[in-house]
């Protein structure tokens, strides 16, 4: 079944940078949450999308927002991406079983291995409020989500 606003999104634990487990359901009830899926760690298009959420960092990770970027990167490529752009974000690897997540939200690019620029807006409640899936080399609008966010 293909994901839809109002749907449930799926569930994950998986790591982040710092090798912590991070499930989505521990915020359900709690936070909004802002999933970003991206392509590959280090890319310029990447680079420059996760920069862009680290220079305005308070509208999407705040009281009421949680912002989780997920790559199918290993965790330590993560962890070194986070800190040489200074990310204070959950970057997260969906390296193994590789791609599950990535495969759940229906952004997996099977040809290469990696997650499309997806990105989904999850309401407390823990369903999917608004989500959009961009190619591999299309750059995504963050004053769309941010927008969205503003509506919640």
């Amino acid at each position: 079944m293909a994901l839809a606003i109002g749907s449930v999104a799926p569930d994950f634990e998986l790591l982040n940078q710092h090798g912590e487990k991070i499930s989505l359901s521990s915020y359900k009830g709690k936070k909004n949450v802002v999933v970003i899926f991206y392509p590959f760690a280090f890319s310029g298009i990447c680079t420059g999308e996760l920069c862009a959420l680290r220079d305005d960092l308070s509208a999407f990770h705040n009281d009421r927002v949680e912002l989780i970027a997920i790559s199918c990167d290993p965790m330590y490529a993560n962890k070194v991406f986070a800190e040489q752009e200074g990310y204070k974000f959950q970057v997260l690897s969906d390296f193994w079983p590789h791609g599950e997540i990535a495969k759940a939200y229906g952004t997996f690019e099977e040809s290469r291995g990696c997650a499309k620029r997806g990105t989904f807006i999850i309401g407390q409640d823990g369903n999917i409020k608004w989500m959009v899936v961009n190619g591999l080399g299309d750059a995504r609008n963050i004053s769309e989500y941010k927008a969205a966010l503003s509506a919640l």
